[in-house]
């Protein structure tokens, strides 16, 4: 072997084996992923707008089934705000079948929910589909953008 293959393939073999906080960002493992999606979930019915704050950047753009505008990140601070401030509350929140597609910085989750609210001593169900993007910005993912449908 010359002296300029073996100088590549050293490196070739010491930037495999760098320990990934010497590498460029690295993203975290789809666990990861999906806790975030439910801490953004559960952070609208909780009214948790810092943790909102944090996860829905100011670019969101969010499409709801049976809304005729387009939102953003201040829709859904009110709306969580609003949701909360009647009493109402989360019950129960499944994803019962997921898909993931990652391209580079941007994953995609495919969703069907159900979820169950309490409000008024009164508990109903609604289930549907959830196209979610996330980004993977500074160390973390971040969710700037939804659409949402519901089952008839």
């Amino acid at each position: 072997m010359t002296q300029r293959l073996q100088a590549i393939a050293l490196l070739f073999i010491a930037v495999t084996l760098l320990p990934p906080s010497l590498c460029a960002e690295t993203r975290t493992s789809d666990d990861e992923l999906l806790k975030v999606r439910e801490t953004v979930w559960r952070a609208w019915f909780e009214g948790d707008i810092s943790r909102l704050q944090q996860l829905v950047p100011a670019d969101t753009i969010v499409i709801s089934a049976g809304d005729k505008e387009w939102k953003s990140q201040s829709d859904v601070l009110r709306e969580a705000t609003q949701f909360h401030a009647s009493g109402a509350k989360l019950k129960r929140l499944d994803f019962p079948k997921t898909r993931i597609q990652h391209f580079g910085d941007v994953a995609v989750i495919w969703s069907e929910y159900v979820l169950e609210i309490q409000s008024g001593g009164k508990r109903s169900e609604s289930s549907g589909r959830a196209s979610e993007i996330f980004v993977w910005r500074n160390g973390a993912w971040l969710n700037p953008g939804w659409h949402t449908d519901s089952e008839k």
